[in-house]
């Protein structure tokens, strides 16, 4: 399997070297804004999140007045990251400790749980953990006021939402209008998979933002060298392709995917079972951990597997036996459905192997940060995708369509996101040279206002997560639209949708960082003599000769149209081509009454069915005709 990213990295162990503080890269990056009062932290899985909040929160306590610290989790399994830890014996001036009464993370219900918050907020303690759930019941119950100077930090930051419907995100509104309360939102990823923003513009201005790319967490590391995100496109059932792509020597996470899906058969537990079965015979199953002894087809060896997807009893035993382990050859395989994905650590896992799109661009990065850890076990990370291929009997082709284009959108992402950054700055004489990580470009319009500088700055990636999962834009992944159209058109109408109060020259500005930090990420340099040549979709450039009328000339995903021409045959990539066209192409019945006669008699004449690719006009009408009605007979067969 051919990998659509592959991304090589330094192994320069930066991103685990530790400061006079014992702070790591990214934790002294954060630490540099300690005072601020509102504070949003975008880092990748495993770059120490939860410890840098330890290192603020005590700052905060002790050199700044603050009378309490909040941690908010979203489930239960991840309150053990802000666990009693101890940092004075690597140079910080406190330790983190968290009394055992207010560590709500813990087994029991939700009343306990409250009443337990509420106690604690009129006590003397200083440091509390609770799920998001347990901050949401008791917000109800105390006045806005009660935050006043304390921090509440909120980890994984994209389950808040501006949605009105958000308890979460309406908490997070009222407090911040209502207290003098201090925030600090941490997150491994800012995009959410719906279009709802996780913060309103206004709200979302109040903070400062530390950064931590992904690209500087992987590049840091001691023993990963390189990262695959590779497609596995299959027909019929998934459990007869996913030995093509499941390496049981590999330690693997395989995401199987909701029953509720088109990649489905609704019956999970036999899915599992059938997976098992292409990799051996179960030998025995251990009742004290529910771990699975599975005895392997091809040599015999005995294969350890963890199934989170059987029932809840079960589960609970296996999830208790992951939570400990500790040595490389205490698991091999684990399969699961809903778990495994947010705050799960397994540094030995080498593969993540997920069935169907996931709908949201933040699981796959979760997915993905499953097995991107650091581990003396591997040099090599993969992700891998297990996608239905479109069918011209499938009566769910648009469906499958759709869910393809956006796994390939997700794919380019986080091509995006791994990739080193770039800082482009505006060529004004042929003297300045460009260097590793600075380019210039001429005709660039640089950053005018600080509004723009802090988007370009901090929200990038964030910015082209929208971008790419905007519908209209995922069609021209076909490449049948002109490069100006989508980078004049239709990405300036998805920055001013996220960004409503900037005007148009600053939301020219950008656009085109946008679009040439999009291209340039998805070039191929190559130096010839004392040159660097960049290439860019078909075009060879000298790396001096970057101008901004040259990049918006160039489909900044013109790596989605190479996968979809180069992995499926003609008349595949005709119907997909066709379930793109048949979302904007419309009639009303007079004239689908009148241009039908003339489309049966085109056939009879030339034996072939118009074709709405046709110079010809009218025959490009009759064609659009004919995709029309296939798509209204596809839509009549599903209703039935």
């Amino acid at each position: 399997m051919e990998n659509l990213v592959q991304i090589n990295y330094h192994q320069s162990g930066k991103s685990k070297t530790t400061n006079d503080y014992g702070m790591r890269e990214m934790q002294a990056r954060a630490f540099e804004k300690r005072d601020s009062q509102y504070l949003l932290v975008k880092a990748p899985p495993a770059s120490g999140k939860s410890r840098a909040l330890m290192f603020i929160g005590l700052d905060k306590l002790i050199n700044q007045g603050l009378k309490k610290v909040i941690v908010a989790v979203p489930e239960r399994s991840i309150g053990s990251s802000f666990k009693n830890t101890d940092l004075k014996s690597y140079g910080f001036f406190a330790d983190w400790n968290v009394d055992a009464r207010n560590n709500l993370t813990t087994a029991g219900g939700d009343s306990s749980k409250v009443n337990a918050f509420l106690r604690f907020m009129d006590s003397e303690d200083k440091v509390l953990i609770c799920t998001h759930s347990t901050l949401r019941f008791a917000f109800e119950r105390i006045d806005d006021r009660a935050f006043d100077n304390c921090l509440l930090a909120i980890d994984e930051f994209h389950h808040v939402s501006a949605d009105n419907n958000s308890r979460l995100g309406e908490l997070l509104r009222s407090i911040i209008r209502n207290s003098s309360v201090h925030i600090l939102a941490m997150t491994g990823s800012y995009f959410r998979g719906d279009s709802v923003p996780i913060l309103l513009p206004q709200d979302e201005e109040l903070f400062d933002k530390v950064t931590y790319s992904y690209y500087e967490q992987l590049d840091g590391y001691e023993h990963l060298k390189s990262f695959g995100i590779g497609y596995h496109f299959y027909q019929g059932q998934y459990t007869s392709a996913i030995d093509q792509v499941l390496d049981t020597n590999l330690k693997t996470i395989v995401h199987i995917p909701n029953v509720n899906s088109g990649e489905s058969t609704g019956e999970k537990y036999d899915e599992v079972n059938q997976i098992i079965d292409l990799i051996g015979e179960i030998e025995y199953q251990d009742d004290k951990s529910g771990i699975l002894y599975v005895k392997r087809h091809t040599d015999g060896k005995v294969l350890k597997i963890a199934d989170l997807v059987y029932d809840q009893a079960e589960r609970e035993k296996v999830v208790e036996y992951l939570r400990d382990v500790k040595e490389l050859d205490d698991i091999d395989i684990i399969i699961a459905l809903g778990m495994a994905k947010e705050g799960f650590d397994w540094p030995f896992c080498q593969h993540a192997l997920t069935v169907g799109y996931r709908g949201s661009l933040t699981e796959i990065v979760q997915i993905i940060g499953r097995c991107t850890r650091d581990s003396y076990n591997k040099s090599h990370a993969q992700f891998t995708n297990l996608i239905a291929q479109p069918e011209a009997k499938d009566d769910q082709v648009t469906y499958t369509v759709n869910t393809m284009l956006k796994a390939i959108s997700a794919s380019l992402l986080m091509e995006q996101v791994l990739a080193p950054d770039f800082k482009f700055k505006r060529r004004r004489s042929d003297v300045e040279k460009s260097t590793t990580g600075e380019l210039f470009i001429k005709g660039l319009k640089e950053p005018s206002t600080k509004n723009v500088k802090k988007i370009i700055e901090n929200d990038i990636n964030d910015l082209k997560a929208q971008i790419m999962q905007d519908a209209q834009v995922q069609k021209t992944f076909t490449g049948e639209v002109d490069p100006k159209v989508l980078n004049k058109v239709l990405i300036p109408k998805v920055i001013q949708k996220i960004y409503p109060n900037l005007s148009d020259e600053e939301i020219e500005e950008v656009r085109q960082h946008v679009v040439l930090d999009t291209v340039m990420k998805g070039a191929k340099s190559e130096v010839v003599g004392s040159k660097e040549f960049i290439r860019m979709a078909d075009k060879f450039v000298n790396i001096e000769d970057l101008d901004i009328n040259l990049i918006d000339s160039i489909n900044p995903f013109q790596k989605a149209f190479e996968v979809l021409s180069k992995d499926f045959s003609s008349p595949v990539l005709k119907l997909i081509q066709e379930s793109i066209d048949a979302k904007r192409i419309s009639f009303d019945e007079d004239e689908l009454v009148f241009i039908w006669p003339k489309v049966e008699d085109f056939f009879q004449l030339t034996g072939r069915r118009p074709d709405s690719k046709s110079d010809d006009p009218i025959e490009r009408r009759m064609g659009e005709a004919v995709i029309y009605m296939q798509e209204l007979r596809r839509k009549r067969e599903n209703d039935k």
